[in-house]
């Protein structure tokens, strides 16, 4: 099956090694995910992948679901400096100008970063295709506020909104 944008109905026709392999970067670091959906072919829509990946997560259990949450990598953190994330994260925080930011605006992220780890355990989450930098400090500022229970959900309902722009952008209805 060819990389790059695929059609929703190749998709349904694909081996599951291959359905794995197309859709196995959708979350980030975890194509167990993808794996997990590949009986509930065929897939009407885009959007009924994207439900049934979401069931997939919904199902798993807590340590999965943080095991997700933990393979995501910090905004405009030190992978990020030094070049070393997936080409889909690198797209997504340079389209939030996160790989452009001054010294100072590094400095914050980097204590948020740290303030946030510390507290859950993971990596702070958002969709940033959606938000510029302000939208998403002021996002960071707010979430740190949350208990342990809100913020995995709240992680969690960031991380499905990433994996329905990624598929939006990798697979074409017909």
């Amino acid at each position: 099956m060819p990389t790059g944008v695929v059609t929703l109905e190749s998709l349904n026709r694909a081996s599951p090694g291959e359905l794995e392999h197309v859709l196995g970067g959708v979350f980030e670091h975890s194509p167990w995910i993808a794996a997990r959906v590949v009986e509930a072919r065929p897939f009407a829509s885009v959007e009924a992948l994207h439900a049934a990946m979401v069931a997939v997560v919904r199902r798993a259990s807590r340590d999965e679901q943080l095991a997700l949450l933990r393979a995501h990598p910090d905004l405009a953190g030190r992978a990020a400096r030094a070049g070393a994330l997936t080409s889909a994260s690198a797209s997504e925080q340079s389209s939030a100008g996160l790989d452009r930011l001054d010294d100072r605006e590094y400095e914050r992220f980097g204590r948020l970063n740290l303030a946030y780890r510390e507290k859950f355990g993971f990596p702070f989450i958002v969709a940033v295709r959606r938000h510029d930098t302000q939208q998403i400090l002021a996002a960071f500022e707010t979430r740190l506020g949350h208990t342990e229970a809100e913020e995995v959900q709240a992680a969690l309902a960031q991380v499905f909104e990433i994996a329905r722009l990624r598929l939006g952008g990798l697979i074409a209805e017909r």
